[in-house]
């Protein structure tokens, strides 16, 4: 968990090529604000963190996002303090602690651009290894505590990317990511769970939503997943009229609510137990979004030696059971 890792009042605009100038202060020189502007705890005005009226307001504009195009950036457990807005000497925490063993994989939560790759990320009161990633339209994403980078400054990186591993770096307590979102611009922190919730993705592991309207990868999944099921779909990764009533149709069948979102109730029914050996569609749907993670596979349809060795891979970086068979675990880690 950290130890710091506190919201600051007014983050003054630091170059995109940061290298750690902040590396050389104590917790007690960051959390002073020794050179940097102070840090404040979380107030109704003046605060660089939204407050709990402004992060309903932004949860509520995105409710319709879950349209594919954000994914868990790790996985693990949340630790006990570890939560956004816990108290941090004074200030509060700025972001969502997940805690798993060092190397475990890190990912991109959405596609952008690597801004800032540097001791703390270049922001008042970090610690540690970080990067930060731009997606546009005044929306960032914070990755702290890293034991090794994947991606080089000015990356242009994918949703699901492996974009670094988990570690210790910094002043913490044990290995985890700390994960923070920044709305409107880079400093201003929202609560990381309900963001991305808003946007289909359970930061604390669980099956994603994906609604109507929906495109990318995780649709292609969908689409493979469902021909599998007999309903021929023109597999284009968008979620139209024709993709949705066709689940729509499906989760009747299953006794599901027939609302066309693809999520807790509906993956589990709509995946299948693969292992090496199997065929068609459903594999393709695998290979598709162990692509979206960088296998690089060959989507074949063709359960063979490559894809297994590829199940294994993601299964060990990711501290799942390493058998090589896809079932529940598997997916909803690779779909979330």
């Amino acid at each position: 968990m950290c130890q710091s890792c506190a919201a600051s009042a007014a983050p003054a605009p630091l170059p995109a090529d940061a290298s750690g100038p902040f590396r050389g202060l104590s917790r007690r020189g960051l959390l002073a604000g020794a050179g940097l502007g102070a840090l404040a705890v979380h107030l109704p005005t003046g605060s660089a963190a939204a407050t709990e009226p402004e992060a309903a307001a932004e949860a509520e504009a995105a409710a319709s996002v879950r349209n594919g195009a954000w994914a868990c950036p790790a996985l693990g457990r949340f630790p006990a303090g570890g939560h956004y807005g816990a108290p941090r000497g004074g200030a509060s925490h700025a972001g969502q602690d997940v805690s798993n063993s060092t190397g475990t994989a890190v990912h991109a939560a959405a596609a952008g651009t690597v801004v800032r790759r540097s001791w703390g990320g270049g922001l008042p009161g970090r610690t540690g290894n970080a990067l930060v990633i731009a997606h546009g339209g005044g929306q960032y994403t914070y990755y702290g505590h890293l034991s090794a980078y994947r991606v080089g400054l000015n990356a242009e990186v994918g949703a699901g990317q492996r974009i670094a591993d988990m570690g210790a770096a910094g002043n913490v307590t044990g290995p985890h990511l700390h994960f923070e979102t920044h709305t409107g611009r880079l400093g201003t922190t929202v609560n990381p769970v309900s963001f991305l919730a808003a946007r289909g993705v359970d930061l604390s592991g669980g099956w994603s939503r994906i609604d109507p309207g929906a495109s990318g990868a995780t649709v292609v999944v969908i689409q493979h997943l469902m021909n599998r099921r007999g309903y021929g779909l023109v597999v284009d990764g968008a979620y139209g009229s024709v993709s949705a009533d066709a689940v729509k149709r499906f989760q009747r069948s299953r006794g599901l609510t027939a609302d066309g979102q693809v999520g807790p109730a509906t993956w589990p029914e709509l995946v299948y137990t693969l292992r090496q050996g199997a065929d068609g569609s459903h594999v393709r749907a695998l290979q598709t979004a162990l692509n979206k993670r960088g296998a690089g596979l060959a989507v074949d349809g063709g359960f063979g030696s490559v894809t297994r060795s590829a199940v294994r891979a993601y299964q060990s970086v990711n501290r799942l059971v390493v058998d090589g068979e896809a079932g529940p675990v598997t997916w909803r880690a690779l779909t979330g």
